[in-house]
């Protein structure tokens, strides 16, 4: 029996893991020429995104443990995340879980018990609507802590977010150590997916990038052979395959599929600058970024949500971002000589990085659509909205129900 992993994203990395690491023989097929997917490293090393995990993403926590490469992953910040609000020009060190706020000192902007309570609120299973709304009586809140954290997890904003889908969030973080906070110290490239890719080389694992699937032939609810640019691959009576694609692309494959249909773009920016010092992760209010990653060797910021954004040029959001940066380095007094004109920058657009995350029903595709091919990808996971855990899961769910 041959498995067919299609796509090398987080949720086939994991699939194809779980597959070979089990004795079965797996070849592995990427479009591109390199693994990762939305978590890739570009060919000149830099990540196409500021990605961090939290305490309460257990499986991804885990796939990292299994691939050996946990110990690249820091915690920069845990005395509390450093939070700059750039239009009151105010910085604080937020605790990232509710439980932390009895100290004073470590609550965010705008906390009150009554707007606690309407943001736990939101992970019961009350009616689903936006979390504007949800949190309409508690504006400060909302804008100090609520609506960074929908951004983050949701990459949605809160004025037509989903409160279930938050819900979601919420529930995790109720776990001791779940807020916690840990990034790739060296990237992504080096400290997440060519580590799964060495793991599945060990493993004799087959990898074939600049692979892409054209279609798979279908008769009597099984997939007969599948299309690549270069070739067909007739699949025998105990072959199998996992789609592990994105939706637009499964729904290409197999039509009729369950599947988000409206996206939201991410927009990234690295700045050719190396401060030195340690890894550091800040947050920005009233800005154009969310989030500002500074590794020793470059300063990345992200832009969630940015429609606007993604249509503009470096010209037009590089000087904007760096001044932001600037500013917040100065609050938590980072080291390092930072200049006052923004370094060579590259920005990285991500125009359908994930879901909309609205309120209304959750596509929930089939895991096993035919007999032989099951379905990863973030967006097929129900449980969580678009994050590498959600794809770490499904990918994993895929590996085990393609062997049931």
């Amino acid at each position: 029996m041959t498995i067919h992993v299609i796509g090398a994203g987080m949720a086939g990395l994991a699939a194809a893991h779980a597959l070979a690491t089990q004795g079965q023989a797996v070849t592995l097929h990427e479009a591109t020429p390199g693994a990762g997917g939305r978590a890739r490293a570009l060919p000149d090393g830099t990540d196409n995104g500021t990605h961090a995990l939290i305490g309460c993403n257990t499986a991804a926590l885990g796939f990292l443990d299994a691939i050996g490469a946990r110990q690249y992953w820091v915690q920069p910040e845990p005395g509390g995340l450093p939070v700059h609000d750039c239009a009151d020009g105010s910085s604080r060190l937020v605790a990232l879980s509710p439980a932390g706020w009895w100290n004073g000192a470590r609550r965010p902007a705008g906390v009150s018990w009554g707007g606690v309570l309407a943001m736990m609120a939101m992970a019961l299973p009350f009616k689903d609507r936006t979390i504007a709304e949800a949190m309409a009586a508690h504006p400060a809140f909302l804008r100090g802590f609520v609506d960074p954290l929908v951004i983050a997890a949701l990459n949605t904003p809160s004025a037509e977010a989903s409160t279930r889908r938050l819900g979601q969030v919420l529930r995790k973080l109720g776990a001791p150590g779940a807020a916690r906070l840990f990034v790739a110290s060296r990237g992504l490239g080096p400290d997440l997916v060519e580590p799964a890719l060495a793991v599945l080389a060990t493993a004799g694992a087959e990898y074939s990038p600049g692979s892409r699937l054209r279609a798979i032939q279908v008769r009597e609810g099984r997939a007969t052979s599948l299309t690549f640019q270069d070739q067909d691959v007739m699949l025998g009576a105990a072959d199998r395959v996992v789609l592990a694609l994105p939706p637009w692309e499964a729904t290409r494959m197999l039509p009729g599929l369950p599947a988000p249909d409206a996206f939201a773009p991410i927009v990234n920016l690295h700045f050719a600058f190396q401060p030195g010092g340690e890894v550091r992760f800040l947050g920005l209010l009233g800005a154009l970024c969310q989030w500002v990653l500074v590794r020793p060797e470059g300063v990345a910021v992200t832009v969630s949500a940015g429609d606007a954004e993604a249509e503009q040029d470096v010209e037009e959001l590089a000087p904007r971002a760096w001044a932001e940066i600037l500013a917040a380095v100065r609050a938590f007094h980072l080291p390092g000589d930072w200049p006052l004109a923004p370094p060579p920058c590259r920005v990285i657009k991500e125009r359908r990085a994930t879901p909309r995350q609205r309120p209304g029903p959750i596509p929930a595709p089939p895991r096993r659509p035919l007999a032989n091919l099951a379905l990863a990808g973030d967006w097929t996971w129900p449980d969580l909205p678009a994050t590498i855990e959600a794809a770490i899961c499904s990918g994993q769910a895929a590996a085990r129900e393609i062997l049931r």
